[in-house]
């Protein structure tokens, strides 16, 4: 580490900087810079954008490019003779890692190529990172070579919209800030027992009965309630504007459809759907209800299979999540149908569960079969293992790190997003000013986490995709508590998604980091400052 750091203090000695200069030392760190010879390459207005190639996307690629530089320096690229200076976009097959990308900065060009649109993307969010905040009638660009490509391809963020809905807007900017960090997943967490969010044409109940909850528990699990209704939805048309907003950025949207448990909210408008037949009301307080979806009633599956339908059609995501997580089977023990599902199944306990948590999994792999038929996989938090699941599931590692390490075992890809790490509703200092669900989470120690240490068993190595940050959202009530709480976490959670960890150090992100802050104040992001502050 301290070799590493050595050969970058040489390199940012030789690359000279000044207030105008460009700064490749970005979030997240890119694997390999080097200070090139020869004169810099000079930003001004002059300066062409030129693009090889007639590609949409990377057309589209060039007007973010001229968007970010204008938003930093307020200088605009108009330049039109091709004797000027000139930043390329270019597509290079030769690449080896489709999100990779090369940037060389010499006097006269700079070259951005990338095996794909998307790489070529990351490779401007690098150079847009390096431009002073400042206006400025031009920007310096130090000779320089820049070969980089993320350390999992997966690489994620949960925002959850069913315990409190945040609007298109909001969505929006979370889109944005995604972007920016070189994250590369939105995982949408869409329905709950406190609201379900997600229009569904076959059964308009779901949006008019089950997004309203009359009233929201104040403070941290009082018997005080705000008297207050509550909802909020999103129509076909908006998700779908959501999703195309984000593939735009390269962000994939997966959506979560969370059951068998956490459905309340559609228990409420299809009461008919669970065990006792209610009735249901939407939940107005948080945590773990006993009410859950029927897994003996044939018209449930029938509900999964066409709610899954108008989903696939809206999100065309390879995943679909639907959640698997704190489904209490208390209702199937005592339900006639369940028990006779079992029976009819063949279920028996096995490895500590009970028949119950089998039938779960026969449940989730209905499921998967009707998505498999569409070509579509599911991911599921960690609790689907305690039954035999899907070949082709995906788990969702968040009590810890031994789902990964199980689902491994088992052949089956995971995404480590432990509570101990990525749980960005958690605290971030002391604060007595806030409530929050509770524990605390500094943003040291999720810039410290390695999802797959140099020792790691091979299966591990060969099945972690990537890395995941979560924020949910029963105390987080609007934009700016969460940008707070994403913020900077997310970045480093980005940092150790894409950056091999023998180049993490915590102390050169918090310097580097400290840079990209002054771009979160820019786009009136408040996010915590305590990374910054002298530690007594």
């Amino acid at each position: 580490m301290k070799k590493i750091l050595l050969s970058v203090a040489m390199m940012m000695a030789t690359i000279s900087l000044h207030a105008t200069d460009a700064n490749y030392q970005v979030v997240p760190l890119p694997q390999s810079i080097t200070a090139e010879k020869g004169a810099a390459f000079v930003l001004d207005g002059s300066t062409v954008i030129n693009v090889a190639g007639t590609d949409e996307a990377m057309l589209r690629n060039a007007e973010f490019l001229k968007q970010y530089i204008q938003e930093a320096t307020g200088i605009v690229p108009n330049g039109m003779s091709k004797k000027g200076a000139t930043i390329t976009l270019k597509l290079n097959t030769k690449l080896e890692n489709e999100e990779g990308y090369i940037i060389t900065v010499k006097t006269k060009n700079i070259m951005v190529e990338g095996k794909t649109p998307r790489g070529v993307f990351y490779g401007i969010q690098t150079l847009r990172k390096s431009l002073p905040l400042e206006k400025a009638e031009s920007v310096t660009f130090p000779a320089a070579r820049i070969v980089d490509y993320p350390r999992f391809g997966y690489r994620g963020t949960m925002l959850d919209c069913a315990r409190h809905y945040f609007k298109m807007s909001f969505i929006k900017e979370f889109i944005d800030m995604l972007a920016l960090h070189n994250v590369n997943t939105f995982h949408w967490h869409l329905t709950e027992d406190q609201g379900w969010r997600p229009q569904i044409d076959r059964y308009p109940k779901l949006t008019e009965v089950g997004s309203k909850r009359a009233q929201t528990v104040i403070g941290r699990m009082t018997n005080l309630y705000d008297e207050t209704p509550y909802g909020g939805y999103y129509t076909k048309d908006e998700m779908r504007e959501v999703v195309k907003y984000a593939a735009d950025r390269y962000i994939t949207v997966i959506p979560e459809i969370d059951m068998p448990g956490h459905m309340l909210g559609a228990l409420a408008a299809y009461p008919e759907l669970g065990c006792t037949g209610g009735p249901y009301k939407v939940a107005e307080t948080w945590g773990v209800f006993p009410d859950i979806l029927c897994a003996g009633n044939p018209k449930t599956y029938e509900f999964v299979n066409n709610v899954l339908d108008e989903i696939v059609d809206i999100f065309p995501s390879k995943y679909i999540h639907l959640g698997g997580d704190e489904a209490p089977r208390v209702r199937w023990k005592n339900c006639p149908r369940c028990q006779a599902e079992i029976k009819r199944l063949g279920l028996k306990s096995s490895n500590g569960f009970p028949a119950e948590a089998q039938l779960q999994a026969h449940f989730m792999n209905q499921a998967a079969k009707h998505l498999a038929e569409k070509g579509r996989n599911i991911i599921g938090w960690d609790e689907i293992l305690e039954g035999d699941v899907d070949k082709g599931t995906t788990v969702m590692s968040w009590r810890g790190v031994a789902g990964g390490a199980e689902a491994a075992k088992r052949g089956l890809d995971a995404i480590m997003t432990p509570t101990t790490y990525y749980y960005l509703d958690f605290y971030q200092k002391p604060d007595n000013s806030m409530i929050l669900i509770g524990n605390m989470l500094p943003v040291e120690k999720t810039y410290s986490y390695n999802p797959v240490p140099d020792d790691a068993a091979p299966e591990l190595k060969k099945h972690v995709k990537g890395v995941q940050a979560n924020l949910w959202t029963e105390y987080i009530i609007g934009r700016d508590l969460a940008f707070f709480q994403l913020l900077p976490r997310v970045a480093a959670m980005a940092e150790t998604g894409w950056t091999e960890n023998a180049k993490k150090d915590f102390d050169s992100f918090k310097e580097r980091e400290s840079r990209l802050n002054q771009l979160y104040k820019h786009f009136g992001w408040k996010t915590c400052q305590e990374m910054y502050k002298e530690k007594k």
